[in-house]
């Protein structure tokens, strides 16, 4: 994970130095942006949509937050208008809760690429804060999942699987301009509606429960900002 996110930050500087040696303005055509997220996913289970399993009543599950260095990129159709995508990847695990909450790592090494792309519209005339709204579709790329020391020693299960999924995203933010050469801050947070399909099978590969999740995360950024 600490390697992931180092390539992530790495990745991100890589793609900025050269852009700044552009000429910024605070009217430009796109704008780059580094920012430091938090992931914060609910990961509660929405159906149980099979299972041999006898659960228990009000068996329930929660996912880990996690902190990321994302990048987003976006281009200005006019000045009130805009698209912009980004580019990071997030781990997770998930835990027991309810009549569950003493299973932990049910499911390990959750790792994801959120990929979004948001239509925005700015507003203008308000001065030196220039706040926007956002939505647009997701889709949560599930690049890797594990079973965890809980789903073995709970549900003896051997693998599991999170399957990718289609969602939809709300944004809400602004961009604060550092003087006249392209440069600022940004603030945003999204809230992602999606829910993916948990699997899980034992040593001979019977599939065991399978759970549909809201997963719904709260991704909040802020960070710096360059237009050109």
């Amino acid at each position: 994970m600490k390697a992931q996110t180092i390539s992530c930050a790495a990745a991100a500087l890589a793609l900025m130095l050269p852009m700044a040696a552009h000429a910024g303005a605070p009217d430009g055509k796109l704008q780059v942006k580094l920012l430091g997220t938090a992931v914060l996913p609910e990961g509660s289970i929405d159906k149980v949509e099979a299972t041999t399993l006898a659960l228990p009543a009000g068996t329930n599950t929660k996912a880990s937050d996690n902190f990321v260095p994302t990048v987003a990129i976006e281009y200005f159709m006019t000045p009130n208008i805009s698209v912009e995508t980004i580019c990071c990847t997030t781990a997770h695990h998930v835990d027991g809760a309810g009549a569950i909450a003493a299973v932990s790592h049910l499911v390990d090494d959750v790792l994801i690429v959120p990929a979004t792309l948001t239509l925005k519209y700015h507003l203008t005339g308000l001065g030196a804060v220039k706040p926007y709204l956002g939505a647009g579709p997701s889709y949560f790329l599930v690049l890797d999942s594990k079973v965890g020391a809980g789903g073995k020693a709970a549900l003896g299960a051997a693998s599991a699987d999170v399957k990718s999924k289609v969602g939809f995203a709300l944004q809400v933010g602004a961009d604060i301009p550092i003087g006249d050469k392209g440069f600022g801050l940004t603030l945003d947070a999204k809230r992602y509606f999606v829910k993916p399909i948990a699997s899980f099978r034992n040593a001979a590969g019977t599939e065991i429960l399978r759970t549909r999740h809201n997963l719904d995360p709260w991704v909040l950024s802020a960070g710096l900002a360059y237009r050109f």
